[in-house]
């Protein structure tokens, strides 16, 4: 005797919600969030409510509901890292992402931004700091069904779906290994470091991976300063004349964040543009022309548009219960004679 057709009541039972949302969903009314219409149509298919070859593609999905917390300020690879979201949300019309910039060294207004999201939300993107305010607000953000992907600079110990971005450890060691071959061999070298903020871990993980390395190839160069920047040009360029002042035989740079153009226009008002070594990140259009003009030697780039497709496949992967294979930004070191076009 064959077993008996499942019920609608059958079918609520097996997802959990209740039955007049799941005949919303098979009669493909609205006011159903995506993940559960995914969710109540895979159970339907699972428990043959609904035959197996009944393709997704007959209960039309709305557009997921993005959202990208980004720092406010003159950083130009989060500006790039807007205009990619921006630029490739517009390709899909399965997404409806929106960018909004916010104070960027502020944990108490960030963490009171990441309350006021709502649940209905599909997912989150945002650059965080690494601070106890900031990890509790994720943690409440995830209890409300957020899925979070962090960018650039991590947060550990919070539910989150991926972070997306570089190896900022090996990014650091990478600086400090770059730093350390243009510095003459077998003599003392004074070293400047400069961050954006430590409370951005990746900034942090960056400076440890250039300490290590200093320490274990080129013990000749020595850290005579560690400034933060903040990421704002006028913040560099005297903080990079304050160090010149109190070491004016200064052999080299490195800037973990942005703000070069401030410590170039230090480095140039000394006529040091082509003595100091500047070893920098992202290849911008400003660094791109500092890198031709001589002021920069290096910089370390991840390809904000590589890390925005992640970032959004990522999301939607875990909004509609697919599996998706991340694949991280690879490092690149940039010299003025391998100027990348984007």
């Amino acid at each position: 005797m064959p077993s008996p057709r499942p019920t609608l009541s059958d079918l609520a039972r097996e997802t959990g919600v209740s039955s007049a949302t799941v005949d919303r969903v098979i009669n493909n009314r609205r006011g159903v969030h995506p993940r559960t219409r995914d969710l109540v149509m895979t159970a339907a298919r699972r428990i043959g409510y609904l035959p197996e070859g009944r393709p997704v593609a007959e209960v039309p999905r709305a557009p997921l509901r993005f959202a990208f917390l980004l720092p406010a300020g003159n950083n130009a690879f989060i500006d790039a890292l807007r205009r990619q979201i921006e630029a490739q949300a517009r390709e899909r019309p399965d997404l409806d992402a929106r960018v909004e910039m916010i104070e960027g060294f502020n944990p108490d207004s960030l963490a009171r931004r990441l309350d006021e999201v709502p649940g209905s939300l599909d997912g989150l993107g945002l650059v965080a700091l690494d601070h106890p305010l900031v990890r509790e607000a994720l943690r409440r953000l995830a209890r409300r069904g957020v899925g979070v992907v962090t960018l650039a600079s991590d947060v550990l110990n919070v539910p989150r779906v991926a972070y997306v971005g570089i190896d900022n450890r090996q990014a650091g060691r990478l600086a400090g290994y770059i730093l350390g071959r243009f510095l003459p061999k077998g003599e003392t070298a004074k070293v400047a470091f400069f961050a954006g903020s430590r409370s951005y871990r990746g900034h942090e993980e960056r400076e440890m991976g250039f300490r290590s390395v200093l320490a274990e190839d080129f013990p000749g160069a020595v850290i005579v300063a560690q400034c933060e920047s903040m990421d704002d040009p006028e913040r560099a360029y005297a903080e990079t004349r304050a160090v010149l002042e109190a070491h004016p035989d200064l052999a080299a740079i490195y800037n973990a964040g942005a703000g070069n153009p401030g410590i170039a226009w230090a480095l140039r008002e000394r006529d040091l543009a082509r003595r100091v070594v500047l070893i920098g990140h992202e290849a911008t259009e400003g660094n791109k022309r500092l890198l031709l003009d001589g002021v920069l030697d290096a910089v370390i780039d991840q390809n904000p548009r590589v890390e925005v497709r992640e970032a959004l496949n990522v999301l939607t992967g875990a909004a509609r219960q697919e599996p998706y294979g991340l694949v991280q930004p690879r490092l690149q070191v940039v010299f003025r004679e391998n100027l990348p076009e984007d």
